[in-house]
């Protein structure tokens, strides 16, 4: 299961598992946002390569027009994976 849907603050909050089989609504989503955006983390139990492209693509999308994603609340787990994929340079992250 995934929820990803827009918080109290204006952050994006992500729940649940983003995996291959929740790819299709995570990019749907991504693909709505045209500025600096923040995604909190604190829910989320697990990202695969799947979830990590969509994170990508939109990065790199948004950086076209000068803008960036920002991860917050960041549990080690999902820390390690950016870590071990390079992504924890391309992102601003902020741990737990």
């Amino acid at each position: 299961m995934f929820e990803i849907n827009f918080g109290e603050s204006g952050e994006i909050v992500c729940r649940g598992r983003l995996d291959a089989a929740q790819s299709e609504k995570a990019e749907a989503f991504m693909g709505s946002l045209d500025a600096n955006s923040t995604l909190d983390f604190e829910q989320l139990e697990y990202i695969s390569s799947a979830g990590l492209a969509i994170l990508l693509k939109t990065q790199k999308r948004l950086s076209e027009s000068g803008g960036a994603l920002r991860i917050v609340n960041v549990n080690k787990h999902i820390y390690d994976i950016f870590r071990y994929s390079g992504f924890n340079a391309i992102f601003e992250i902020e741990t737990l």
